[in-house]
């Protein structure tokens, strides 16, 4: 018998409408060198994501290189984000990232918060 050696796929995804936004976005700050998707304890399920730009980044970053666009996340928020996919979506005259997070187990109804069991 053989081991098998098993190594668990870390993946952060971004949609093309996405990474275009952010493109823009850092075009217009030359101080940032991408963007961070921070998860907070907040709301009626347990968490929120959080976006902010990141002018300096720090040791416990992931860095997620997608298409011209860094994406930083902190160690501890990979089992709450693993497998996630970013879009930027415009309905009508709002527009906003939506997190489509397959470890999510529930969400509150207006959306703003998440559970991971």
């Amino acid at each position: 018998m053989t081991a098998q050696v098993f190594t668990p796929t870390i993946a952060v995804t971004m949609t093309p409408s996405a990474i275009k936004h952010v493109r823009r976005q850092l075009d217009k700050k030359p101080e940032a060198l991408g963007i961070r998707l921070a998860i907070k304890k907040s709301g009626c399920s347990g968490f929120k994501y959080e976006t902010q730009w990141v002018e300096e980044s720090g040791s416990d970053d992931r860095i997620f290189h997608i298409d011209g666009v860094d994406l930083f996340v902190k160690d501890e928020h990979m089992p709450l984000v693993n497998g996630i996919e970013i879009d930027f979506v415009t309905e009508g005259v709002n527009s906003t990232f939506e997190f489509r997070n397959p470890n999510a187990t529930a969400e509150c109804g207006c959306g703003e918060s998440f559970t991971v069991v």
